[in-house]
């Protein structure tokens, strides 16, 4: 995303990879679509969507109880998007310019995913067959990214590791974005189907996953992706490490454990088919939850700007929390 002259251009993830266009916003309302239509998606990508969205508002001398209403509608699971509304709403109670704050909330977010990434790098070997979930990249971010963050740093560092990008259905971010970025990175990616994720943990080809969060509960339960909570599983039964990175403003410590966590379901039409083709007979039922938990327990640790969290729960992540 870029911030223009007052105005806010997005990437319009939908029609990567084929070909890069911008979409501009030019109120919170715009803004609101682009979340919900999955022009932007990724938690933090979307809380600094939002800031953005609250400054437009503001430029527009428009209604800013309404236009944070608006914004929060837009998608249920991800925090960050709660976080930086209330962000924006201290600061123009403070008599901050909402311009400055939401500026300020981007910048914010590249350094923090640059620090994660360090941290997350110490983690990988050197010649690490890394597997990751969804996107958790630079396009999930204001930058470098979180999961995808830890694999450029540990590339900057020079090591030499690989990559595997499960596909994600049904809306296949990690085919159409994450195999993308990696392309962009050159760093050597293989995309697989996710029902192959197994198969290649048993054969011993997957030494660690990486994965990306939209909320974490204040025991340590995340959800990220669908998908995610059976990568974590099958990571148990053959002992690889699984990792999630996400920044502090991605922690949620009013929801005691993944169950207070609310799941977004998403529509019939991502399942069904693709880009306009459908192949599910008509008539079918679907159930579409965008996002799954993983249990703490079967988290190895925790990446965040402000440290590492290793067999994350209740106890530590309120020390990491406080500081």
């Amino acid at each position: 995303m870029r911030w223009t002259h007052g105005r806010l251009e997005l990437i319009d993830q939908r029609r990567l990879p084929h070909e890069i266009v911008y979409v501009s916003c030019d109120n919170a309302q715009q803004t609101a679509v682009a979340i919900r239509d999955m022009v932007v998606r990724g938690a933090p990508a979307i809380g600094c969507a939002a800031a953005f969205g609250i400054a437009l508002e503001a430029a527009n001398g428009g209604d800013m109880a309404r236009a944070c209403d608006v914004l929060a509608a837009s998608r249920p699971t991800a925090v960050n998007l709660f976080w930086a509304l209330d962000r924006m709403r201290r600061a123009i109670a403070a008599g901050r310019r909402a311009e400055d704050e939401a500026l300020a909330i981007f910048e914010e977010d590249i350094a923090i995913n640059r620090t994660m990434g360090e941290f997350g790098a110490g983690l990988i070997a050197d010649g690490a067959r890394v597997m990751t979930h969804c996107n958790a990249g630079a396009l999930a971010t204001a930058g470098h990214g979180t999961a995808l963050g830890v694999i450029r740093s540990a590339r900057d560092a020079g090591k030499s590791i690989s990559v595997i990008a499960n596909e994600t259905r049904p809306y296949l971010q990690g085919a159409r974005l994450t195999a993308w970025e990696m392309v962009q990175e050159r760093i050597p990616v293989t995309l697989i189907t996710d029902n192959m994720a197994g198969h290649l943990m048993q054969q011993g080809k997957v030494d660690v996953i990486v994965v990306g969060a939209d909320r974490v509960a204040a025991n340590g339960d995340a959800a990220n992706k669908i998908g995610t909570y059976t990568l974590a599983v099958l990571a148990a039964r053959h002992a690889i490490p699984f990792y999630i990175a996400a920044p502090i403003s991605t922690f949620d410590l009013a929801i005691p454990d993944g169950s207070h966590i609310p799941i977004e379901q998403r529509h019939a039409d991502e399942v069904t088919g693709h880009g306009g083709v459908r192949w599910a007979a008509h008539g079918v039922d679907v159930h579409n939850p965008a996002f799954d938990v993983t249990p703490a327990d079967l988290i190895t640790a925790i990446i965040t700007e402000r440290g590492i969290v290793h067999a994350p729960d209740i106890k530590r992540i309120a020390r990491l929390i406080a500081g």
